[in-house]
């Protein structure tokens, strides 16, 4: 099978792959059994010539072993193309270029996805006959060479646009300016896939925008409006994905005609197609966001907002209507058990919550025009109320069966301008709750759930209102109706309701306190009903009630509630179940709240916790001795559960730690090669390093090590978490071990002053936090630090203004005195800089930091005589001077 002269496959291979081939696609074979002779294939170095043979020549083969035999090769040649033999190479090129003209459509589309895969492996200069070829077929008078090559063209459109608007060496234009005519020129082909195809390789240059597209573009905008006309849905859907792209490229194209652009997309809203109408759909959010003049969209308010009321009406065929049917006792489908994903630990964020009713994760047009309609009410304001709402009230009057959805939809647009037109509707908020509390009790169960969702939307105007009798009552209506909608016998609503649920314990807080017996007593009675994807929903709704409460949880007759179920799923689930993740975060919550209050529990949750990342340790690196497979969430989910201990047992963590190896797995976890493992582990590092420094003292050096690393290594265009944490971490060591952070110490600056001179763009925590562990590090090492002042005073100065008042600021202005007291003149230049810091306390609650501080500012009047003093003073704001008037400067 050497590749001498042209290669010629043999009859006997060719039947024997042939004969694979059949079976591959039969829908009876053995198909790992087969799959496994493929593979075997794949060992022979001609192996794909054989494949493009049978594609492009086998006579007597069927359309489908052909096809196959392309869609095998496309795989092959994506992994392998660039190892084969030039000379093959060049076969598998010369045997694909005929097929473009295929008579049979299958081929011709298939060869357009090799060709691509080609041209992403070997780029477009190198297969100079590939443009030539398309080239001669676009300008064929024959339907099946020019659609074969629109086709191709389109693939490497979309797969890689780039490699067209590139120079290729020996021609004098870019593959692009060839095309770009021609593709314009299909635009008015008689036939509908030519003008598809074209309309939809032109739109992938949008976003890259060719010199040749931005010089082209009246031409193309004139073809955009001749075929939003077309009689082809699928023509018009395209045109309308094009004004979407166009208008958040760049605007001012459309800007002549935006007039005629928006009645041609609030046409296409309504169209029977309801691809069309979803992407016509997705222009008003893009013209919102663009920030365009609101006036020109105002004047077709009256018209667009009746279309989106009309298409949030639930689709005959929209799978939610089937999926609602489904009650408790109908077991859970694999599908219905979407993947979780745990979101490590990050020092100094609010974890973000999603409160999108994402329950079918299916975009579509009803949830498209409810987003539209959300980001028109936040731009319009209470202006859309006077069309709006005669509309909703109605379809809200109806109250036949035939109508419900009608009904469902009304509430669904409540929902949606809860935020944006709030002011509008705040004063008819009570009538408004009333009339949607009894729907909570419909019979239909998607106008159950989506109330639900509505109300949890006002919940925070909901809870405001607690502070008169009436706004009390309400709350406890809106309260005591989700918790009965919680236990409700539909799985949707249930989802539904616990969702909801969890928004207005955000918002309720303590208000929450008189009403924790009923909530934990309908919440655990969910946990023993609800099966495994909605179990998901209450774990959530739990762990927001402890984060709500707090410690008022950590009382023995509401413990004895919620305790035993959990600790009864606890020693159910075995070390390697997933359905142990959603209960470590619910834990975790638990053992923050309950403090102290967690200490009957605490042994075992903490000992599960190591020993659940001693065995996946072990499996990542010898999973049959360990019997697992390797998991890294079991890794992260157990970290972070310890990080909630160390929180809420405070120092009583070190009693546990100290009976175990958790610093040994807590050491391999920080140098671990995954970002995620390493980000949950330097966070419990720092806890550690809070509550119980000397339990680290024996590795000290290897921490700060392994955490000066993370540092060091830092991109900020990267994932930025587990730098955080470290740099955290540092700190928390820094103020525990004094001198004894030295060796890392000009390495943590260098790094420090990095991040901080590249502020504007970094993450507000990294930023934070670095002006923070810099500080501490300047307070115990000032002889080391204060050196380098003047590489990052300014910067320091004005990241340590943005910081809130608390410990982890005093500890930093320490170090800012601490480097003053050491090397007064490195800091003069900055001298402006470090009395806005200064000002940016609202008090300082530490009298010897207060008096340090005083001594710094008093220290530099003295140094700068003859009206310096003044002179800089008279540069500051005059709400920094009121600041500082009272150091008695």
């Amino acid at each position: 099978m050497a590749a001498q002269g042209i290669w010629q496959p043999k009859e006997e291979g060719l039947r024997e792959i042939c004969g694979v081939l059949e079976l591959h696609i039969s829908p009876t074979s053995d198909k790992p059994r087969i799959w496994q002779q493929l593979q075997h294939y794949t060992q022979f170095p001609d192996f794909n010539n054989y494949l493009v043979f049978i594609f492009a020549h086998a006579r007597g083969v069927s359309v489908e072993i052909r096809q196959a035999a392309g869609l095998l090769l496309k795989n092959n040649l994506r992994s392998a193309f660039k190892s084969l033999d030039p000379a093959y190479q060049q076969y598998i090129k010369s045997q694909l270029l005929p097929c473009l003209g295929e008579a049979q459509k299958d081929i011709r589309n298939t060869v357009g996805t090799i060709i691509s895969v080609i041209v992403q492996q070997g780029r477009i200069f190198g297969w100079p006959e590939l443009l030539q070829a398309l080239v001669q077929c676009l300008d064929s008078n024959n339907i099946n060479h020019t659609e074969g090559a629109l086709d191709t063209l389109s693939k490497i459109c979309e797969d890689i646009p780039q490699e067209l608007d590139s120079d290729v060496p020996g021609l004098s234009e870019r593959p692009i300016d060839v095309f770009l005519p021609r593709l314009l020129q299909f635009f008015q082909s008689p036939h509908a896939s030519l003008r598809k195809l074209s309309l939809g390789s032109v739109n992938q240059f949008i976003m890259l925008m060719p010199t040749a597209l931005y010089l082209s573009m009246d031409q193309y905008l004139q073809g955009l409006f001749v075929l939003s006309q077309d009689t082809v849905a699928e023509v018009r859907k395209l045109v309308c994905a094009a004004f979407v792209q166009l208008i958040e490229v760049n605007p001012s194209f459309l800007e002549p005609n935006l007039k005629n652009v928006i009645e041609f997309v609030l046409q296409a809203n309504k169209d029977t197609d309801d691809g069309v109408a979803l992407e016509a759909c997705e222009f008003w959010s893009a013209y919102c966001e663009a920030q365009l003049n609101p006036e020109l969209l105002r004047e077709f308010l009256q018209r667009l907002i009746p279309v989106l009321l009309s298409n949030m009406v639930y689709a005959d065929d929209d799978e939610s209507l089937t999926d609602a049917e489904e009650d408790e006792s109908v077991p859970d489908r694999d599908q219905d058990l979407k993947p979780r994903f745990h979101s490590s630990r990050f020092h100094g964020s609010e974890d973000m919550k999603d409160d999108d009713d994402d329950s079918l994760n299916i975009w579509n047009l009803r949830k498209c025009s409810a987003a539209s309609l959300d980001v028109l009410s936040n731009v319009y304001g209470d202006e859309i109320l006077p069309t709006l709402m005669p509309l909703v009230q109605a379809k809200l009057s109806t109250s036949d069966d035939g109508s419900w959805k009608e009904r469902e939809a009304a509430v669904l647009t409540l929902g949606a301008i809860a935020e944006g037109s709030i002011r509008g509707l705040y004063p008819h908020l009570a009538e408004l709750v009333e009339f949607l509390l009894p729907l909570l009790d419909d019979k239909f169960p998607l106008l159950r759930s989506i109330t639900c969702w509505t109300l949890s939307r006002f919940s925070k105007f909901i809870v405001q209102g607690i502070g008169h009798q009436k706004g009390y009552e309400q709350f406890s209506k809106v309260l005591m109706g989700l918790l009965h909608r919680i236990l409700d016998t539909n799985k949707r609503v249930q989802e539904a309701a616990c969702s909801a649920f969890a928004t207005l314990e955000e918002e309720a807080a303590e208000e929450l306190i008189p009403h924790l017996e009923i909530i934990l007593q309908h919440l655990l009675c969910a946990y023993g009903r609800y099966q495994k994807r909605n179990l998901r929903t209450v774990y959530d709704a739990i762990g927001t009630l402890a984060e709500a409460v707090g410690g008022e949880l950590n009382q023995p007759r509401y413990l004895q509630i919620l305790m035993p179920p959990l600790i009864a799923k606890w020693q159910q689930l075995s070390d390697v179940d997933k359905d142990l993740f959603p209960l470590l975060e619910c834990f975790r919550s638990i053992a923050q709240a309950l403090g102290d209050g967690f200490s009957p529990f605490a042994q075992p949750v903490f000992q599960r916790c190591i020993n659940v990342i001693q065995s996946q340790q072990l499996a990542k690196v010898d999973p049959s001795s360990a019997g697992v497979q390797y998991e890294k969430e079991f890794i992260v989910c157990s970290l972070d559960l310890l990080s909630g201990l160390a929180e809420g047992l405070g120092s009583g963590i070190e009693s546990l730690a100290s009976q175990s190896n958790l610093k040994d797995q807590l050491l391999q976890c920080c140098m671990d090669d995954d970002i995620d493992v390493r980000q949950s582990a330097l966070a419990l590092l720092g806890d550690l390093a809070r509550l119980c420094p000397a339990y680290l003292h024996p590795c000290l050096s290897e921490f700060l090590s392994v955490a000066a690393k993370e540092m060091s290594t830092l991109k900020l265009t990267e994932p930025v978490a587990a730098a955080n944490n470290a740099c955290w971490a540092i700190g928390e060591l820094a103020v525990k071990v004094r001198q004894e952070v030295s060796p890392i110490v000009m390495t943590v600056v260098s790094s420090i002053i990095s991040i901080l001179q590249h502020a504007e763009g970094a993450n507000r925590a990294l930023v934070e936090n670095s002006a923070i562990t810099l500080g501490r590090l300047a307070w115990v090492c000032p002889e080391m630090v204060s050196p380098h002042m003047e590489h990052f005073m300014r910067e320091w100065c004005t990241a340590l203004s943005t910081i809130r008042d608390d410990i982890e600021k005093e500890d930093a202005f320490r170090g800012l005195c601490a480097m003053v007291r050491t090397n007064p003149s490195g800091a003069l230049n900055s001298l402006t800089y470090i009395c806005r810091a200064i000002a940016s306390w609202h008090v300082i609650r530490s009298e010897e930091l207060n008096n340090e501080i005083c001594q710094v500012l008093l220290g530099y009047k003295q140094i700068l005589k003859d009206g310096a003093w003044e002179q800089r003073l008279s540069e500051l704001e005059p709400r920094v001077k009121e600041k500082l008037s009272k150091y008695g400067l």
